[in-house]
């Protein structure tokens, strides 16, 4: 009689292992059959995102320079910033501006420097464009016309044709936006 209990315990035990091996074989098919589902939901997610008009990343910083050797210390010879390009910009409230432009990997720095006898005409540094930062979009017109119309002001109205703009944040911050690659 022992001998019969004993195969007979040895018979459920088999059973009860191959049950709970199917039972974990089939949690994993329909675990895996649900985790390709929903990345295969996902993928169309994201290629309908890639209609939408957005911000595709940081195009620079701008900074205005008001102490031309420390500022030209700190991102030259302690942040590792090489200068590119530097230029004088023309034209009404940038007239005799100095614009720098340095570079680090994939991001860019302007200082923008404003000479001395024009001064005066840039008007206080807080409503300029010298501080400001730009973004990439991948549509403007379309972002444009939604600041437009959420009562944002552009400074410039031709932002479709330019492929950039200008506005004040909320918190008085300058934005930038740029379709330009």
């Amino acid at each position: 009689m022992t001998t019969i209990t004993s195969t007979k315990k040895k018979k459920n035990n088999t059973r009860s292992r191959l049950l709970w091996k199917f039972s974990l074989l089939a949690a994993l098919i329909f675990t895996s059959t649900s985790c390709f589902s929903q990345s295969e939901k996902s993928t169309v997610k994201i290629e309908e995102n890639k209609s939408e008009a957005k911000v595709t990343g940081l195009k620079y910083i701008c900074i205005h320079v008001l102490e031309l050797e420390k500022t030209l210390k700190l991102y030259r010879e302690i942040l590792g910033f090489k200068m590119t390009k530097a230029e004088v910009l023309h034209g009404p409230g940038l007239e005799g501006m100095l614009v720098m432009k340095l570079k680090t990997n994939d991001l860019t720095i302007g200082l923008s420097l404003t000479a001395p006898e024009f001064i005066d005409t840039i008007g206080p540094i807080g409503n300029t464009n010298h501080n400001h930062f730009m973004l990439k979009v991948n549509d403007i017109s379309t972002i444009g016309d939604k600041l437009k119309e959420e009562g944002y002001e552009l400074e410039n109205e031709h932002y479709a044709r330019d492929k950039y703009t200008f506005f004040v944040g909320p918190n008085g911050e300058i934005i930038g936006l740029s379709a330009w690659d």
